[in-house]
């Protein structure tokens, strides 16, 4: 039931985004539209509730719990910024909204976006560990938790490797192609 309702809660993601962009957008009621995508959190409390439910009947704890708290990370850490930018892509090419700004190719604009983005994998990680330890002591010391820590570590390597792609952004920064550092003058 659990996966059922990850898989759930994700196409209920996408479809109260794409009614919310189009009630924005397309019937030009932006305050409704706004509403709709203010629901999206809902099915993340959803998911949480049942996933505690779940665990709280005696199941034991598995992959789809750990998926569960992965997912519920995700939204917390990434959901924010994956609908401001469909929303911007969605303005500009149904609405007439200037272009999506894009992200910096070169030098420490582009480190500074690269450590923004691992900042945000972080906040994902590390709300999806700390739901994973609120599980693994709901379950107590009598239950098999290795599951749950087996996904606290694969957080663990997230925030890494996010960790390791910032930083060499910044001790490595993409130099512009000397082709082109004289062509916009």
């Amino acid at each position: 039931m659990i996966v059922t309702l990850i898989v759930l809660c994700e196409v209920g993601f996408w479809v109260l985004l794409a009614a919310g962009l189009a009630l924005r957008y397309v019937a030009r009621k932006p305050r409704l539209g706004a509403a709709v995508l203010l629901c999206e959190p809902l099915l993340e409390v959803v998911l949480l509730v049942v996933t505690a439910m779940d665990l709280k009947n005696g199941a034991e704890p598995g992959l789809r719990h750990g998926i569960a708290a992965v997912y519920i990370g995700f939204t917390v850490g990434l959901g924010h910024s994956t609908v401001t930018w469909v929303d911007a892509r969605v303005a500009h090419r149904f609405a007439g909204g200037p272009p999506p700004v894009k992200p910096p190719k070169y030098g420490m604009a582009r480190a500074a976006h690269e450590w923004r983005t691992a900042a945000r994998w972080t906040v994902a990680a590390v709300t999806a560990m700390a739901l994973l330890q609120a599980a693994v002591w709901y379950v107590g010391g009598d239950g098999n938790t290795e599951s749950l820590r087996m996904w606290q570590q694969k957080m663990l390597w997230v925030i890494g490797i996010n960790l390791v792609i910032a930083g060499g952004y910044t001790v490595f920064p993409k130099q512009e192609p000397r082709d082109r550092v004289g062509a916009g003058r």
